[in-house]
């Protein structure tokens, strides 16, 4: 099936590299075990990026293609159906959100820096958004840089912040300007990890996780060219991440959660839940959510490729995605009864969204999506009730809700 917008040819190009690189009896990545797979996926993503499969929307000199989000969409289809990851879980911040933000408001200089030290894996990125107190109601946050000397001196804390301990770059939101009106001023800087004023500690899960990180700034420095966007118009660069992060899924993740529902289906034979009405009207209902999540994004997609700018209509597609698999992740729980208490196999190396493909309906990698992760679907990149306040104050046109100023 061929998208509209994508290049011709290039779709029978993916398929033709997959069949050179992915031996006959490849099963996926998730069939792998533990260290096989690590390895697999660093290996993996180096020759993706040799060949500018990673982000194929950015220009060729940056370690794209040159091509069009439509054929970023491609890739995923047809690396999806191969059951290969198109990069590390880790490049849902270093190139869906930094760099796709460095490649529309970065400077000719900070893009020729930044975006080929991604694709080559040099640099990893994580994000500095959420704070104490300072989640949903960003503009909140506290961090604060002050320019003196041709540095920025920042000093605050970030909570919350994915892949905070493996990653040597960070692009964080600041107050540059206290005296502002809360959004205006603040500023999107990027500065190194490695350096004395940042201090990271990660934050144990139930699960055993560590992921998620504090970050702890202490007179931590950058240089004072390191801004993304002007100074004190962050908020504006910080929405146009989130939209485009929002946007760039609505069309990604009806192919990944179309994976996930072909494992249910596998499951619920093995354990012959198919005989149950209930099961069945369960499963034929997320079926039809799937077809109308898939129309949703296209249109989306579609609507991106034209204007190159997304609305409100990226929260209504991560409202209801996120959504849909806590009731996806109801029936698995279901269907598996008491067995869903006993974790058994590798764990995820993807511990959000869909899991690794290949992995068996036994594994922990069902389990852990399931039953935990798809509760936080509704949380993190926006709440659900953030989302509905933005859907009926910029979409229908209804009125704000007065705000509660609190007492510090």
């Amino acid at each position: 099936m061929t998208s509209t917008g994508e290049t011709p040819g290039f779709r029978e190009e993916v398929r033709a590299f997959l069949r050179a690189e992915l031996p006959a009896d490849w099963q996926g990545v998730g069939a792998l075990p533990a260290p096989e797979r690590a390895e697999f996926v660093a290996r993996w993503r180096k020759i993706a990026g040799s060949r500018g499969y990673l982000a194929v929307a950015w220009p060729e000199a940056y370690g794209g293609r040159g091509l069009t989000k439509v054929d970023h969409l491609v890739v995923v289809e047809e690396f999806s159906r191969a059951r290969v990851p198109v990069g590390t879980p880790g490049d849902t911040v270093s190139i869906k959100m930094l760099g796709n933000t460095v490649n529309k408001w970065g400077t000719p200089e900070q893009k020729a820096r930044i975006l080929p030290r991604i694709i080559s894996g040099e640099d990893v990125w994580c994000q500095g958004y959420s704070e104490p107190e300072s989640g949903s109601d960003l503009s909140s946050l506290r961090t604060k840089a002050v320019l003196r000397e041709g540095e920025w001196h920042i000093d605050g804390q970030k909570i919350w912040t994915s892949n905070a301990a493996g990653a040597n770059w960070m692009f964080a939101l600041t107050r540059t300007n206290p005296d502002a009106p809360r959004t205006q001023g603040i500023t999107m800087l990027i500065l190194p990890m490695d350096q004395p004023g940042v201090e990271v500690r990660p934050i144990e899960m139930l699960s055993g996780g560590r992921d998620f990180c504090e970050v702890f700034f202490t007179d931590a420095r950058t240089p004072a060219e390191n801004v993304i966007g002007a100074v004190d118009d962050g908020w504006t660069v910080a929405n146009s991440l989130l939209s485009h992060e929002r946007g760039e899924e609505a069309a990604v993740n009806p192919v990944l959660f179309g994976l996930e529902l072909a494992r249910l289906l596998d499951l619920v034979r093995e354990r012959g839940a198919e005989r149950n009405p209930a099961v069945r009207a369960r499963v034929a209902a997320a079926y039809s959510e799937l077809l109308v999540m898939k129309a949703m994004g296209d249109r989306i997609l579609a609507s991106y490729v034209r204007g190159g700018t997304l609305g409100p209509e990226a929260s209504v597609a991560k409202l209801y995605w996120s959504e849909y698999h806590q009731r996806l992740s109801a029936i698995a729980v279901d269907v598996l009864g008491s067995d869903a208490l006993v974790w058994e196999g590798d764990l995820p190396m993807r511990w959000f969204r869909a899991d690794d493909p290949g992995a068996p309906n036994t594994s922990a990698s069902w389990l852990a999506v399931h039953l935990q992760n798809s509760l936080a679907g509704t949380v993190y990149a926006g709440t659900s009730q953030i989302q509905r306040n933005i859907i009926a104050e910029r979409a229908l046109g209804l009125p704000r809700e007065p705000r509660v100023t609190k007492e510090r």
